[in-house]
């Protein structure tokens, strides 16, 4: 209500009407259940409410419509004065004037709120006084009215306050009666919107039950384009929710004759949403009539129509992938992993690890072919309960595993176990050339080959994942001629979606991506290459170490000297490339993260901060003589910087190393490492250097980066005597330091541990510094919320 004091300056006279009579005029805010004070009437609140409810002055019906929240919470503790509000706010929803409707309508979400958190009856108060409220303004003839109506029913579907008894039989027969062949013009394009929008908010039933067929009669709306152009747009999200058996029965004809639409809008929504009814069909569909019909909008008569078809293309082709020919799949948090393809992988059979699939974990000793309900286990140790065999099973739908079953081919795999030779192999394949012509099979006859007994082709052969007019038409994205006549940045689209194309082609399939991936990694566009370094780790994970380190190293390499704008996505995801190398290649690098340093722009801050980060978790990954060699002085060097951002992130970088030299007992270079902190930072001439050395000292206190014995006898005695530094801001970050850090430490507690009697002597003379600030840090109950000292460094 802050702005309700502008009803206010220019009809003061109104006021008295209201009680506001002792505010005076230069109030600043005025409370908006004033009317309610006693004033020089005799009747009760509830009185006074019904007074100014219904009054004739349109204002102060408004100013009671804006202020029923507050009203309610005003009556909220009695019963009967609850409900009686309640009433008044029924009898005011059928007020004459729009505004005041409009007022009471834009409260009914709050208002539902408050009686969802603190009425115990509320399903019952909230279906008897306020959703027959916001169904009957649906159809309000104001327009404004209306609007807010449907704003506050989408919001009261999101927070899930209207049950689904309500939904059936108050609001989805009102939307129904509004999309009536019969139905006014406005009217129904505003309900075919909201009932679009409703549809992600209900359940399968209610949607195929209720909402389903109107929804397909409203796609051949022949008389209002803007009605078949708002289902084009949200013909996905009905696909998703009623599922593959009513999307290709109901569904997928009106989807065809969209498509083929007159007006190009409703064609250009058709190819937005192709993904999302792609997902919803099965593999023949998918491949027989959807592929087919997105080639026609490619082909488009409207430049915005291809260019719509275009940039979901990439999308489309991922509806192709299957985990068990990718050899990938995605959990739930968005983290790719391999699908381990035999027990006797890279791993070895001492890794015998547990993946997470969805909500299930399943041993790595369990899935080896996977087609449809038939599936060889090929286990050292078969379970010898079925609750293994069951979880699996789960993993199994019709949208993975679409193809035909594979013959049993146990006893070949069998041989494959004791090393038989390529001769058998050979009998193996061809006991799956049948199935050939099926891109999983493929994916399976791939699996060979990441194993020692693989033999080389000269010749790639033809990937047969996805239909070849799709592949064409992606890889002619990088053309030039495709800029002119589709899209400036089409190249930009092309690489954004390659990683998702790499993965449903898979690693054997790479030959049909690589030219184009090395364009699009030389586009004059920086925008292009950015798009690429930013995803480049991903499609390492998706080709695996050895494509890897011969096709996307050298374009790694390229992404490290380019623009800082290119840089930066290399940078953000520095770690989990790195991780991915071979760890001679990976030692290669160590010589080039000393660059991240230099920037185009020096005042590019958010650069160094990123390394600090990424430098954080790369520390594991190399021996503890590298990161003492190289990594110790790119540490240091950032925790001197200009910027205090850079700085503080770099606090907790600089203990890193401690963690790897002391796990790894090299107590000798944690002992020089931790010297050269002291004479760097503790004895630092400048304040911020001493005051640096008290950040660091906390920062490995808190992430327990080296035994506390050690910190105790090499680190703590030159932190306390900055205790006495003659810089206040220097002995404030002591104080904090020892007070929220150190002495929490349990090692410090024990009675008669080292240190512990100069400890207190140190924060004792800390609580009596003349420093207010100092005191306050000395005094402070770790436990309480802390204050914020970034305005002290």
């Amino acid at each position: 209500f802050a702005g309700l004091s502008l009803y206010f300056e220019d009809g003061h006279d109104d006021l008295d009407d209201f009680g506001f009579d002792d505010y005076g005029s230069e109030c600043d805010g005025i409370r908006i259940t004033a009317f309610l004070d006693a004033g020089q009437d005799n009747l009760t609140p509830l009185g006074r409410l019904e007074k100014y409810a219904f009054s004739e002055n349109v204002f102060n019906r408004q100013i009671v419509a804006r202020g029923l929240l507050d009203v309610l919470r005003e009556f909220s503790d009695n019963e009967n004065d609850f409900i009686s509000v309640m009433e008044t706010v029924a009898r005011m929803s059928e007020d004459g004037e729009p505004t005041v409707r409009a007022e009471l309508m834009e409260q009914v979400p709050n208002i539902a709120m408050f009686l969802h958190e603190s009425q115990p009856n509320f399903p019952a108060v909230f279906s008897r006084y306020l959703v027959p409220i916001v169904v009957r303004y649906l159809t309000d003839p104001n327009n404004q009215v209306r609007k807010t109506s449907q704003a506050a029913l989408l919001v009261l579907l999101e927070q899930g306050l209207i049950c689904k008894g309500d939904m059936e039989t108050k609001v989805c027969p009102v939307l129904l009666d509004l999309t009536e062949l019969s139905s006014d013009d406005d009217y129904k394009i505003e309900a075919v919107a909201i009932m679009c929008k409703l549809v992600t908010m209900l359940s399968k039933d209610t949607v195929e039950h209720l909402l389903l067929l109107r929804f397909c009669e409203l796609c051949s709306d022949a008389r209002l384009f803007q009605v078949r152009k708002v289902c084009a747009a949200n013909f996905g999200e009905f696909c998703s929710i009623v599922g593959q058996d009513a999307t290709e029965k109901l569904l997928m004809s009106k989807f065809f004759d969209l498509c083929s639409d007159s007006l190009w809008g409703i064609r250009k929504a058709c190819a937005e949403c192709f993904m999302i009814v792609s997902n919803s069909t099965s593999p023949g569909v998918r491949r027989t009539k959807l592929s087919p019909l997105f080639i026609s909008l490619i082909s488009d008569q409207s430049r915005w129509v291809r260019q719509a078809a275009f940039q979901s293309l990439g999308r489309f082709i991922s509806t192709f992938a299957n985990p068990s020919s990718t050899g990938l799949y995605f959990k739930e948090d968005g983290t790719l992993l391999e699908v381990p393809r035999c027990p006797f992988d890279r791993l070895g059979p001492t890794h015998c690890h547990r993946l997470t699939w969805g909500q299930k974990q399943y041993s790595k000793w369990t899935i080896l072919v996977k087609c449809n309900k038939t599936r060889l286990e090929c286990n050292n140790n078969p379970p010898t309960n079925n609750e293994e065999t069951e979880q699996t099973d789960e993993n199994f739908n019709s949208f993975h595993y679409w193809r035909p079953p594979l013959p049993d081919i146990s006893e070949e795999l069998e041989m494959l176990k004791d090393q038989v030779p390529l001769s058998q192999i050979k009998k193996v394949l061809d006991c799956l050339q049948p199935h050939m012509d099926d891109p999983d099979a493929q994916g399976e006859v791939t699996g060979f080959n990441h194993s020692s007994y693989s033999c080389p082709s000269p010749h790639p052969l033809p990937q047969n994942v996805i239909p070849q007019q799709l592949l064409d038409q992606y890889l002619s994205m990088t053309d030039p001629a495709r800029a002119q006549t589709v899209d400036t940045e089409i190249a930009k689209h092309c690489a954004f979606s390659l990683p998702g194309v790499a993965l449903t082609l898979g690693q054997q399939n790479w030959h049909c991506l690589k030219d184009t991936y090395e364009t699009l990694a030389t586009d004059v566009q920086w925008k292009v290459r950015r798009t690429l370094a930013f995803s480049i780790h991903e499609l390492a994970v998706i080709l695996g170490d050895q494509l890897t380190a011969a096709d996307l190293v050298p374009i790694f390499n390229g992404f490290l000297k380019d623009l800082d704008e290119v840089r930066i996505g290399v940078l953000k995801h520095l770690y989990d490339f790195l991780k991915l190398l071979h760890a001679e290649k990976r030692r290669e690098y160590l010589y080039q993260l000393q660059e991240f340093m230099v920037t185009d722009n020096s005042r590019n801050w958010r650069f160094r901060y990123e390394l600090a980060e990424q430098l954080i978790l790369i520390i594991e990954l190399y021996s503890h003589y590298d990161v003492y060699d190289y990594l110790r002085q790119i540490a240091l060097t950032l925790c001197s910087d200009k910027v205090s951002e850079v700085r503080w992130i770099s606090y907790k970088l600089v203990g890193m190393p401690f963690v790897l030299m002391y796990a790894c007992g090299a107590h000798d270079l944690g002992l020089n490492f931790i010297n050269e902190l002291i004479v760097r930072f503790c004895h630092c001439p400048k304040w911020v250097g001493r005051q640096a050395f008290a950040f660091i000292c906390q920062a490995i206190v808190e992430e327990d980066c080296m035994p506390m014995d050690q910190f105790a006898q090499h680190l703590l005695p030159s932190l306390l005597s900055l205790s006495s530094d003659p810089v206040a801001n220097v002995r404030v970050l002591v104080a904090k330091a020892l007070r929220q850090s150190v002495m929490e430490k349990a090692y410090f507690k024990e009675p008669g541990s080292a240190y512990s009697d100069e400890l207190e002597e140190t924060v004792m003379a800390l609580q009596a510094d003349k420093d207010r600030d100092v005191r306050f840090f000395a005094s402070q109950d770790p436990n309480m919320t802390l204050m914020d000292t970034a305005a002290l460094i």
